[in-house]
């Protein structure tokens, strides 16, 4: 059977990380984010490991070279032999178009790029409803998951608070962030017919069998 190599790509509050866990569960491959490359590149103190580290550790951005070189030793890995789910990268048609390279020069290619798709005011519905309980630390949400306690702690009884970073204002700019990154790369995957826009609207069990059959016309 040919490897599987995904790209998952989705808003926040698409509900991504759900149906990457169930592909990488599924498939039988790893779960790359951006994050847990630079941390075992770190981890294991590799050179394009330090040099992430030096500018992480200014509070700057790594560069696209540096981010690229350390997506070519993971992908190089014993254990994306049958394949792999990347979550977080790319972020740019630059960096796809790099990856792609990566690829080729390992005798790969990007099978399918999904696309979690969700409307704005859903999303923004799904990212403000956080509480959180000022006294144990408990979280809630206001539709998925309410307070057993009401306004209330279920638990301690204790005042349920929404974290700044929850706000309706610091979701609208996140959203407006990721859609001014992501629009050339979803051009870019749309352009090579390897793009598929999944509704991620709907009940996840839903979306699940909507990925499924997705990937049983592509025959993995």
């Amino acid at each position: 059977m040919a490897d599987i190599n995904l790209i998952i790509i989705g808003p926040p509050g698409a509900g991504k990380g759900t149906q990457a866990a169930f592909l990488c569960r599924e498939q039988s491959i790893p779960h790359i984010s951006t994050g847990d490359m630079f941390r075992l590149a770190v981890k294991n103190a590799t050179l394009l490991g330090l040099a992430a580290k030096s500018y992480m550790d200014r509070g700057e951005l790594v560069p696209d070279e540096v981010t690229i070189g350390i997506v070519r030793e993971r992908l190089s890995e014993k254990d994306v032999a049958k394949g792999f789910l990347l979550d977080g990268f790319p972020r740019t048609a630059v960096q796809a178009a790099a990856l792609e390279e990566v690829l080729f020069s390992l005798g790969r290619e990007i099978t399918l790029v999904i696309n979690v798709v969700v409307p704005e005011a859903e999303l923004i519905r799904r990212l403000t409803g956080r509480l959180v309980c000022r006294s144990c630390g408990a979280t809630y949400h206001r539709v998925f998951n309410p307070s057993p306690g009401g306004e209330v702690c279920g638990i301690c009884r204790g005042e349920l608070y929404q974290r700044s970073d929850d706000s309706e204002e610091t979701a609208i700019s996140r959203l407006a962030v990721y859609q001014r990154q992501t629009a050339p790369l979803l051009d870019y995957y749309a352009a090579s017919g390897k793009l598929r826009n999944i509704d991620g609207l709907k009940p996840i069990a839903e979306v699940t069998a909507e990925l499924r059959t997705v990937l049983a016309a592509k025959g993995t």
